[in-house]
């Protein structure tokens, strides 16, 4: 698939924008703080319906405007199809799909699937498990859209978990009331639980063999590359001592694989964590166990890459992750048309030559991508990129073949 057009109205720093698009690469460059994040976070947006810079909406807005809309038209396999996104602040955003009546926002997920890579993106190696688990659940929303629905309704019932455990460290005593009403809980966390943490296991099986396959690629090869997922529910003693529950602090082989459990014997184990730990849970006034606490351990060589990893070796391990994505994405439907779009958000200049050139070549057969870039310099002249001239407010063509 690839975007042939996209229009923004009051969308960061642009009150209107418009710009044509086509299949290939495409790179919008222009000095840093111009604007050119801000167009490839309008178009991933239509794929997550959230921002890889922001945690809110409202910070998407141009200043002093009531609401903002990102409009796009797509080539999907032999389909046409226009998307528009109102995203007003305090209210539930809308969409409209080919221009019919306006329904929820989630209901143009799956429709349109991009990959994005930015420098933030760091973070999956370096960072907290919340940004790899969010990197998982973003490739599963993308996936099936029901995966994003089970994400969303585990978030709202750890919500009041967790509510009914501060209610509870605050009084001073757990009462039978709070036990009841937090046994009536348990049973819809251990539900969405099981379901969400088999989602990401499984994904993060089918990922790993892309991942080793894309670290090759970027590097000589000396050190494989893997990942595994970490699961709170299975055999993570070592979670509550080492880390408040979180099993980030887990050697780089797990304890025991989720996806290897059936449905019934996760209940169980679920159920047994959750009775070990309710203590602690009342005591801190928090969940202890699931899949909030989960983790993916990146390893390089059987070491976790977490603390250890170079700069080089983060940048290309954070890469892998990302074309890992696109390639399971590809897998999925091979279809002519079908491809997600990829964006790659001011990196090239961060890759020395080696791996720039190497990039080069894992997604040279890519349908569509898009680069930002500081200067035309960046830009891979292989790639054969139409340059887009990106300055305060406004971008236009200045070069349809470099």
């Amino acid at each position: 698939m690839h975007l042939s057009r996209l229009q923004l109205t009051d969308f960061r720093s642009y009150p209107r924008l418009d710009l044509e698009f086509g299949p290939g690469a495409t790179a919008l460059v222009g000095f840093n703080g111009v604007g050119k994040t801000n167009i490839v976070e309008a178009l991933g947006y239509f794929a997550t319906l959230s921002s890889h810079r922001v945690a809110t909406d409202g910070q998407l807005l141009r200043t002093g405007a009531d609401a903002a809309y990102i409009r796009g038209e797509f080539a999907r396999h032999t389909q046409r199809l226009s998307l528009e996104l109102e995203l007003i602040p305090g209210k539930s955003n809308r969409a409209r799909i080919n221009r019919a009546n306006p329904v929820r926002a989630r209901e143009v997920l799956g429709l349109i699937k991009t990959v994005l890579f930015a420098p933030e993106d760091l973070s999956l190696i370096k960072g907290d498990p919340s940004v790899r688990r969010r990197y998982l659940d973003e490739v599963l929303a993308q996936e099936t859209p029901a995966n994003a629905a089970t994400a969303a309704d585990y978030e709202r019932v750890l919500k009041q978990r967790n509510a009914l455990l501060k209610s509870a460290r605050g009084s001073g005593r757990f009462t039978e009331g709070h036990r009841a009403t937090l046994e009536a809980w348990n049973e819809q966390l251990i539900g969405l639980g099981i379901a969400l943490t088999r989602a990401r296991a499984e994904l993060a099986h089918t990922l790993a063999p892309f991942v080793a396959e894309s670290y090759r690629g970027l590097t000589d090869g000396a050190k494989p590359a893997d990942i595994v997922y970490i699961s709170s529910i299975l055999g993570s003693d070592f979670a509550d001592e080492m880390n408040d529950g979180d099993a980030s602090a887990a050697p780089a082989s797990a304890p025991a694989a989720a996806r290897d459990f059936s449905d019934e014997e996760l209940e169980v184990a679920f159920r047994k964590r959750l009775e070990e730990v309710q203590g602690k849970e009342v005591e801190r006034g928090i969940s202890l166990v699931g899949p909030h606490r989960d983790d993916v351990a990146i390893n390089l060589a059987g070491t976790r890459a977490r603390g250890f990893a170079s700069h080089g070796e983060t940048w290309s391990l954070a890469l892998s992750l990302r074309l890992a994505a696109l390639e399971h994405m590809r897998s999925l439907d091979p279809r002519d048309g079908m491809s997600p779009i990829l964006i790659l958000d001011d990196v090239l200049a961060e890759l020395d030559r080696k791996r720039r050139d190497k990039l080069t070549a894992l997604i040279r057969d890519v349908e569509q991508v898009i680069i930002t870039a500081a200067v035309r310099e960046d830009v891979p002249e292989a790639l054969g990129a139409r340059i887009i001239e990106v300055t305060p407010g406004e971008a236009k063509v200045v070069d349809d073949e470099p």
